[in-house]
């Protein structure tokens, strides 16, 4: 497969996810980062750019620009800047006609979702959303046996993301635009919430008809919510819950998936990401492996631990197989709609907190 010309918007010297992205990029040796908008100070753009040994923009929009009109331009563009900075260069980009790859959650606000969602109607760009724990192997696992029909009809779905890491005032390059409402639009909801949400909808193939939220702010003075418990109802009579939680000390990345049906059960824990239990009815637990992973996910044989990195990049490397025409997994890749789900589950959340935990509907 021949790489696909890779730009990037935000991600520059010292940015945690733009690396991250980088990385499952060209793990698979199917993208090629070529040009980049890495920061809006035009110097330390600059300097990152040089460090990578990329073309070098000060504005998203002066590169989609540019970068459309050149024969040896971009084909693809990531977007890795804070929630409230990914509609403008993602329209930008899908106007010019070039794929976008937008980190999670969509936007910030519901205006710009919606704008976002008009530019990917309105063109031929396609839209791709890096929600990169729906790609690791054992989840996939997870999902071909649901719809199998290994679990018989889903009763209950319990979804945890639990992080310690905002226990307190705690100021730093991460935490302080994940703290604030006008660059996150939301708290922890938006910013780990998302990712539980997606991924009990992509294990199950359902989405809740509607729930009742109670948000807390629990650092004093703390603009946005840091602790969130959530129920579930869903239309097929399953009911759910939802906890996340960046003050749960102790917690560092606490993300896990339980599923209970009338034939068996499934857990998966981001801890040991390889694992999946599967407890068929009246039988014993078994644990399974990368060995029974039929999604062809895999980079090393079972036993070679993959993790975090290797998600992103099954992402990546799906998402260059569909640029290039293959579209034989595109259903398992995060697009507008999985966007836009998880801005209606943040608004659901918001209202419903705001009417003392009311079951409100999930307007999708």
């Amino acid at each position: 497969m021949k790489p696909v010309r890779l730009g990037m918007v935000g991600g520059g010297s010292g940015a945690f996810i733009g690396a991250v992205h980088r990385i499952a990029a060209r793990m698979d040796g199917r993208f090629d980062l070529v040009a980049g908008a890495l920061s809006s100070d035009p110097d330390r753009a600059a300097q990152s750019a040089a460090e990578l040994g990329i073309r070098s923009y000060s504005d998203f929009t002066q590169m989609a620009e540019a970068e459309a009109a050149r024969d040896d331009g971009v084909e693809a563009v990531s977007v890795v800047t804070p929630n409230h900075m990914h509609a403008a260069p993602a329209i930008a980009f899908l106007n010019a006609g070039i794929h976008v790859i937008c980190d999670k959650p969509l936007a910030a606000t519901a205006e710009q979702a919606a704008q976002m969602a008009q530019a990917v109607r309105a063109g031929k760009a396609r839209f791709f959303l890096t929600h990169n724990y729906s790609a690791m192997p054992m989840v996939r696992e997870a999902r071909a046996m649901v719809a199998e029909g290994a679990l018989g009809d889903i009763r209950l779905v319990q979804a945890e993301y639990l992080q310690g890491w905002l226990a307190d005032q705690t100021s730093n390059k991460q935490a302080d635009w994940r703290t604030d409402p006008k660059q996150a639009g939301a708290g922890a909801i938006g910013d780990i919430g998302t990712h539980a949400w997606q991924l009990a909808a992509f294990v199950t193939g359902q989405t809740p008809d509607t729930l009742s939220a109670d948000l807390s702010s629990m650092v004093p003075g703390r603009a946005v919510d840091d602790d969130a418990r959530i129920a579930l109802r869903y239309g097929s009579g399953a009911k759910g819950g939802i906890w996340v939680s960046q003050v749960a000390v102790g917690q560092e990345n606490g993300l896990s998936l339980r599923l209970f049906g009338t034939k068996g059960a499934l857990e998966w824990r981001l801890r040991h990401p390889e694992e999946l239990i599967y407890t068929p009815k009246d039988e014993a637990p078994r644990i399974l492996t990368r060995a029974q992973d039929r999604s062809a996910s895999s980079r090393t044989p079972p036993g070679h631990p993959e993790g975090y990195l290797e998600g992103f990049a099954n992402l990546y490397s799906d998402i260059a197989a569909v640029i290039r025409g293959d579209r034989s997994v595109e259903d398992r890749i995060p697009g507008i709609q999985d966007g836009l789900s998880g801005m209606a589950f943040i608004a659901a959340c918001q209202n419903s907190a705001q009417q003392d935990g009311a079951w409100v509907k999930v307007q999708i």
